[in-house]
């Protein structure tokens, strides 16, 4: 089954949920017009249709290879990587300084998007450069930004994060790698790192490790922490590589899903000590990691929409194919294709609907992070960034946690063939499964919206965004049609629900954090459903002014939004109950009886 990047979707919700129009006249965006991102999107589709898209299924039956340290990845992910960098993909949000397009990240996202929909194991090597392009853009030296950022915006070097240690899972203070200051400037890196997405591979000249070390003289714990560059092959001045480094890939891992993704564990110093260079200042590593995790967080979460869409058109296009039983209610004396059958109706909607509101959720906070950036306004940069921040966590913890459900439901709607791997339908299941857990599993993410996102500033940020919940709720009401009143209702139920979980965190974070924790999870979905539902009713509202432009995208919009509402949306309040009322059967029974 072919891939279709879903074009007027996206572009609907660049121009009418996230003012696409309002982002090319901030300073710096004017050539990312309407028109131009309409350009870049459809090349963009084209790209990944054709090029990218046929190695999905390469990749999951023949996957990346390690022999004597050397790993080779699928056929064709090697002369696609080039195509991927000589087409500029990599540098669409990069700045121009460096040799990026500089568009904004509202056009970015889609493109993002569609990588991974084609081919989610072969979109991790340009998500992870992305993150270290961001981490040297923030706090590299010149020389760095000089010598590297060119090279990995090209295409022709990729970059790689190494946190995870083998005792050192998400708890960063537990990490030992050392790194050892030689007098000239350079470190001597020794120590261990695992889960390294593209660690080693054969797609690029050059991979730049940014690695999490401590140095001799480091406080312990998350204090304590650096950031170096620690290049496969030393780097000369004038950009050039030199000798290979100390750094070893001694083994990939077999996994469950995104098989063509080389997941290496690295050995630094095994031979003499890897050299490295020293990011920012020491000790403040993690702070500059961080942002390279941001970038891949609001990244995994597209991963999630990504796959997601995939399945959904997989199933779609079973659903159209497969014959199989009389309708229920009569009206064919024949077997007709199970499109019709109101369950598979049922399930295939529930996946349309849950990429909708996740995509529209998505580009809107790419939007806020392009106007925390650019926007002439100190104030409103405040805001937007502020808004952009509370999003992230949401988008990769919801985005994620409903890609397993959407490709669970893309398997049932194939039956007992989905369960059969040549379907095709078993592999988004498998390759979703990581989501949720890689880039800080989803309860890492739940903890930051309760703590940083939340409790800090009192609840503010999240009220303010219930407040412009209210303004769509208004607008839903006024319009007066059956559907959108019921989504109204229900939008509405949703927002009381999520504000009273808002107080109940506030309250409680200090005295009773137990209490608030064992409903964090419950907590991000709550906002990932809610602040969908709000989306897609403001996607009601916009589709309905457009409806005469083409009825039939239009209507569909409605239906979806009207289906979110009555479906998903209508668990917003069972999710406040178990979160307010639900911590005690948490705490109930010791660890010794489990």
């Amino acid at each position: 089954m072919t891939y279709r990047a879903p074009l007027k979707d996206m572009l609907f919700v660049m121009n009418e949920l996230a003012d696409l129009n309002a982002v090319s006249q901030m300073p710096g965006y004017e050539e990312a017009t309407p028109d131009t991102a309409q350009a870049v999107l459809e090349e963009a589709a084209r790209f990944n249709e054709e090029v990218v898209a046929p190695l999905n299924r390469a990749g999951d039956l023949d996957p990346s290879s390690w022999k004597d340290g050397v790993v080779t990845t699928t056929p064709g992910f090697r002369d696609a990587f080039r195509q991927f960098g000589e087409g500029g993909w990599q540098g669409v949000l990069h700045p121009s300084d460096f040799g990026g397009q500089g568009l904004p990240k509202l056009v970015a996202t889609p493109c993002i998007e569609m990588l991974n929909s084609a081919n989610l194991s072969f979109a991790l090597c340009p998500l992870l450069t992305d993150g270290a392009i961001e981490a040297l853009l923030t706090a590299g030296t010149d020389e760095q930004k000089a010598v590297i950022l060119p090279k990995l915006i090209a295409g022709e070097w990729t970059g790689t994060m190494n946190l995870t240690e083998p005792q050192a899972g998400s708890d960063l203070a537990a990490v030992r790698t050392r790194a050892e200051p030689q007098g000239d400037g350079t470190f001597k890196l020794f120590g261990t790192k695992i889960f390294i997405t593209y660690g080693e591979h054969d797609m690029a000249k050059n991979i730049v490790h940014l690695v999490l070390a401590r140095t001799p003289s480091a406080p312990e714990g998350v204090k304590g922490i650096s950031l170096f560059v620690v290049p496969k092959f030393l780097v000369n001045p004038d950009g050039t590589t030199g000798a290979r480094n100390d750094v070893h890939c001694v083994s990939i891992e077999h996994k469950l899903g995104i098989k063509a993704s080389p997941t290496a564990v690295l050995q630094f110093g095994d031979h003499g000590g890897a050299i490295g260079t020293l990011v920012g200042e020491e000790n403040r590593g993690l702070e500059y990691m961080f942002i390279m995790m941001n970038a891949a967080r609001f990244a995994v979460g597209m991963q999630g929409i990504a796959v997601s869409e995939r399945a959904y058109q997989h199933a779609v296009a079973y659903a159209r194919d497969r014959v199989q039983s009389r309708p229920v209610d009569g009206s064919a004396r024949e077997a007709v294709t199970i499109i019709h059958h109101p369950d598979v109706k049922r399930m295939l909607m529930t996946m349309r609907a849950l990429i909708e509101g996740a995509r529209a959720v998505a580009y809107v906070a790419a939007a806020a992070s392009d106007a925390a950036h650019q926007h002439p306004d100190e104030a409103t940069r405040r805001e937007n960034q502020a808004f952009y921040e509370f999003m992230v966590p949401v988008v990769k913890g919801w985005s994620t946690e409903l890609s397993i459900d959407v490709t669970s439901l893309g398997v049932q709607v194939h039956g007992g063939m989905g369960f059969i791997e040549e379907t095709g339908a078993a592999q988004y299941y498998r390759d979703a499964r990581i989501l949720p857990i890689y880039e800080g599993t989803t309860a890492i993410q739940a903890n930051d919206l309760v703590g940083r996102k939340t409790v800090r500033d009192g609840g503010a940020v999240a009220r303010a965004i219930c407040a412009k919940i209210a303004e769509t709720e208004a607008a839903l009401g006024q319009h007066g049609g059956a559907a959108f009143v019921a989504v109204q209702g229900q939008l509405k139920r949703g927002r009381e629900a999520l504000e009273a979980v808002v107080r109940f965190v506030v309250e409680n974070a200090k005295g009773d954090p137990n209490a608030v924790f064992a409903g964090s999870v419950p907590y991000l979905k709550l906002c990932g459903i809610v602040f969908s539902g709000w989306q897609l009713g403001r996607a009601m509202l916009a589709a309905d002014a457009k409806r005469g432009e083409d009825p039939s995208f239009y209507d569909a919009k409605i239906a979806t939004a009207h289906f979110f509402g009555e479906h998903i949306l209508s668990q917003a309040t069972s999710l406040r109950d178990a979160i307010v009322a639900g911590a005690e059967p948490v705490k109930a029974m010791s660890v010794d009886q489990f």
